[in-house]
């Protein structure tokens, strides 16, 4: 019985002990288990706040927002090198962003048209100026040279030549439509990293006139040179081979070489005269000028080749009326004017001089009774050299160069010249010229 006593007991303790011994050893891998745990979660929360810095440091990078490249995750922690880096690329991003933006802004100022395709000659881009330079409403982007231009297969061709062969070129192109103009096109390719092209269009509608209008004067003045020289050589060959022996054909042939010799004088005169104004080489002197007076003078000057054919010249102007102008521009303007009506108009006929006060301009009327002109003529009857009968004109003794004299002098003088006219009832020839201001003197 005490042996069974002592056994349950041996064996109680036994397992009391055993019991104890698992108890401690799962206490203390119970606190292991927390002591790692926390042990984790801080090292978790470290790891998380220290990522947490390194995106801020990202994201406040990738807004541009100033970061230090020395910045610190934590106290007393290394730097950031990615963070360090990401600031670095920002700020070259930045930097890179504001000289495109000056590069835009550059080139959206430009008065030439620019563009830009893709390596298929696409066009991707263009400046503002491109628009307002082709005057047309329609989108670019998107498409082709030669869908764009009815006569782009020049500029296509350029453009693939560029993309493809990486070779510049420059081609011209008119483009018709409400405002035709006259383009000279660079084509260049952007490079092999790039791919694609850029083109620049510059207007030169101008300057395409002007050399038009500088063949054009340089062959009428070698046609009106050449009536009046081929004339003299003419008569004085004629008169070396003998006909000095017959004084009635020798009294001829040398009025016939002196007119011309005359009419050659005038038309270099006339040249001159208008090569100084165009070239600005004649200095305009504003004052007020009575144009009762500079009318007066143009009708004496007249008068030796009116009276004859029993012209009338006829002056509605009023003493008062005065032009802010060059006073020898304004007798020149109106004597051209006078002259050029008296030889259109028929014998018995009248030439009449009006005058009056608008605002702030005075519109001179020179009108004639002559055979009058086509609407068609109107616009380019102050055109160098244009004659609207060239026979007559030539026989008339003009050089046709006064009206554009005219014109020129009245612009020069801030006014204006234009022409009105119905055939079979005369013409009017109008000059718009300042008004002087009230109380000047002259």
């Amino acid at each position: 019985m005490n042996r069974l006593i002592l056994w349950m007991w041996g064996t109680f303790v036994g397992i009391g002990g055993t019991a104890l011994l698992l108890t401690s050893q799962v206490a203390v891998a119970v606190l292991l288990g927390a002591l790692a745990a926390a042990a984790i979660f801080g090292a978790t929360q470290r790891i998380s706040a220290q990522w947490k810095r390194r995106a801020d440091a990202f994201a406040a990078a990738a807004h541009g927002l100033a970061l230090d490249p020395g910045v610190d995750v934590g106290p007393g922690e290394d730097p950031i090198p990615l963070a360090r880096e990401v600031s670095q690329a920002a700020a070259l991003a930045r930097e890179n962003a504001h000289d495109l933006s000056v590069l835009r802004a550059v080139i959206d100022g430009m008065a030439e048209g620019v563009w830009i395709t893709s390596i298929d000659g696409t066009v991707n881009e263009h400046n503002s100026a491109l628009k307002e330079l082709l005057y047309t409403a329609q989108a670019l982007v998107g498409h082709r040279p030669r869908d764009l231009f009815p006569n782009g297969d020049a500029l296509q061709d350029a453009t693939d030549k560029a993309c493809r062969d990486g070779i510049a070129s420059r081609v011209e192109l008119n483009v018709e439509g409400v405002k035709p103009t006259a383009l000279s096109v660079h084509v260049s390719p952007l490079g092999r990293e790039l791919g694609g092209s850029s083109a620049v269009f510059f207007d030169v509608t101008e300057l395409r006139r002007l050399e038009k209008v500088r063949k054009d004067f340089v062959a009428n003045v070698s046609h009106e040179l050449r009536t009046p020289i081929t004339a003299i050589r003419g008569y004085a060959e004629t008169l070396q081979s003998g006909a000095l022996s017959d004084p009635a054909t020798a009294t001829r042939m040398v009025d016939i070489i002196h007119r011309q010799s005359e009419r050659l004088s005038e038309l270099v005169e006339d040249l001159l005269e208008l090569s100084r104004i165009e070239a600005r080489q004649l200095q305009l002197e504003e004052h007020p000028v009575g144009v009762l007076e500079a009318t007066q003078r143009a009708f004496e000057a007249v008068r030796p080749r009116s009276a004859p054919r029993d012209i009338s010249l006829v002056a509605e102007v009023t003493a008062e009326l005065r032009v802010l102008a060059d006073r020898r521009a304004l007798e020149q303007i109106l004597l051209n004017l006078v002259d050029n009506a008296v030889k259109y108009t028929p014998a018995g006929g009248q030439v009449t001089v009006t005058a009056e006060g608008g605002g702030e301009t005075v519109v001179i009327r020179v009108k004639d009774d002559g055979p009058g002109i086509e609407a068609r003529h109107l616009s380019r009857v102050f055109e160098r050299f244009y004659r609207v009968d060239k026979g007559r004109s030539r026989e008339m003794g003009g050089t046709g160069l006064g009206l554009s004299i005219v014109k020129n002098l009245a612009n020069g003088m801030k006014g204006d010249a234009r022409a009105e006219s119905t055939p079979g009832r005369g013409s009017t020839f109008i000059v718009e010229l300042p008004v002087a201001p009230a109380g000047a003197e002259r």
